[in-house]
């Protein structure tokens, strides 16, 4: 455990994660992702986390296992495609993580979905939270598009409001 990283996240407010993800740009990346969704047969989800809880932190989880973690927990792998993308941001760290399922990592390697975390990352890194989310979803739609282009019907499996942790 490091011991700047325990104090990042001990120091990391509510109140800056809700400055950064506001009423509107979560209203604006709930939109983008329900409008994604009509392009192709992907469920994206999005989490923001301020801070890990402290076991977590504790224990040394990294954002990739907390993303893993919450994978699981929200259900993001219960789609009748096995077509669940989760976009998942934790804040203390400044990480972005990108987990597919098994439905779409057969079609898009894990390098695309870095790429664009890792800009992402860089978007936030100049305090741009709304518009660095919206080419994320931007992106993964298009990749999407490509490679799990949209049915006739595709019912909507996954809430497609952000989710503050």
């Amino acid at each position: 455990m490091k011991f700047k990283r325990v104090l990042r996240h001990l120091g990391y407010s509510e109140w800056s994660l809700r400055r950064a993800f506001n009423r509107p740009t979560l209203q604006a990346i709930e939109a983008a992702i329900a409008a994604s969704e009509r392009q192709h047969r992907g469920e994206l989800r999005f989490v923001a986390e301020g801070r890990l809880p402290t076991r977590m932190l504790l224990r040394g989880v990294s954002a990739r296992q907390r993303a893993a973690e919450l994978f699981s927990r929200l259900r993001i792998w219960d789609t009748e495609e096995n077509s669940g993308i989760l976009i998942y941001v934790q804040m203390a760290d400044r990480h972005v993580e990108i987990l597919a399922d098994r439905g779409i990592a057969a079609r898009v390697p894990q390098a695309d979905w870095d790429a664009i975390c890792r800009a992402m990352e860089h978007a936030f890194g100049q305090g741009d939270y709304r518009e660095g989310a919206l080419a994320a979803i931007g992106d993964a739609g298009r990749i999407l598009s490509e490679r799990f282009p949209a049915a006739d019907t595709h019912p909507n499996e996954l809430p497609d409001r952000p989710l503050l942790l």
